[in-house]
């Protein structure tokens, strides 16, 4: 992520610190959110046309119990911080992700590990597989996952949900979109890789040496013009029986226990 000059160290952590915030909406996420201590739950905003009663009692009980401020707003004023009027029920949370940091921070990842493998995202619009890629990440145990914030489903409750809360301890790093990223990986020295069902190469004969990203393409078009331009080499998982492709959290999956 660029910087400007004139930055100053106290104002980039503050914007670090902002960047590693969530918010979270609906009814049952939030609650679910609250009963979960680990969670490091900041602020809950609960709009004024809420009827007391049932869930919304639990969220103001529990609030108050972990002594966490309730902010209360009109129905647009709520709806302009969950960013989803439709869904958001009248309800929102903000949390902060300490697993959440920008790109440019991967270095002290590849400092700490020089082989570091990362998983790249790629247009992964659908939040259910971007979820699962993220659980996948952290089972594996690999450095870590990138998401681009345009092109990529955002960090959601369905992604939540679909992580089985993976995603609180998953390392993940943002950028703004695939060209920055693949320019911080590339002024970083970690090498691109692209997974493609079209390769020349297969992923199980390969010895990468030094730090790696590897490319996850959109669910039916595959890696972008970016991240083939930008790659070293594209890679093949061999399959049997005929099969031709893969969905691309199970593909994540595969990739992240072979590079670990």
């Amino acid at each position: 992520m660029s910087k400007s000059s004139t930055d100053s160290p106290a104002y980039l952590d503050r914007k670090r610190e902002m960047g590693r915030m969530l918010t979270i909406y609906g009814r049952k996420p939030v609650l679910e959110a609250l009963q979960d201590k680990q969670l490091d739950i900041r602020r809950v905003h609960l709009a004024d046309s809420n009827r007391q009663g049932g869930i919304i009692d639990s969220i103001i009980e529990l609030s108050t119990r972990r002594d966490i401020p309730i902010a209360r707003h009109e129905r647009k004023a709520l709806s302009r911080i969950s960013r989803n009027a439709k869904q958001d029920q009248g309800v929102a949370a903000d949390l902060a992700l300490p697993s959440l940091q920008w790109l440019d921070e991967i270095d002290k990842a590849k400092a700490t590990a020089p082989n570091a493998r990362f998983l790249l995202c790629d247009g992964i619009s659908n939040p259910q597989n971007l979820g699962m890629i993220i659980r996948s990440v952290a089972a594996a145990g690999i450095s870590g996952l990138i998401v681009p914030q345009q092109g990529n489903a955002s960090i959601s409750p369905l992604v939540i949900k679909a992580s089985a809360g993976a995603v609180f301890r998953c390392p993940l790093y943002i950028s703004p979109d695939i060209d920055s990223a693949v320019s911080c990986l590339h002024e970083l020295g970690i090498a691109l890789y692209t997974l493609s069902a079209d390769a020349g190469l297969s992923i199980k004969k390969q010895q990468i040496n030094g730090a790696a990203a590897f490319v996850l393409g959109n669910e039916t078009e595959g890696p972008g013009a970016v991240a083939k331009k930008a790659s070293s080499a594209s890679f093949f998982i061999p399959m049997a029986n005929g099969v031709e492709s893969l969905n691309v959290a199970v593909t994540a999956a595969l990739v992240a226990f072979m590079l670990r």
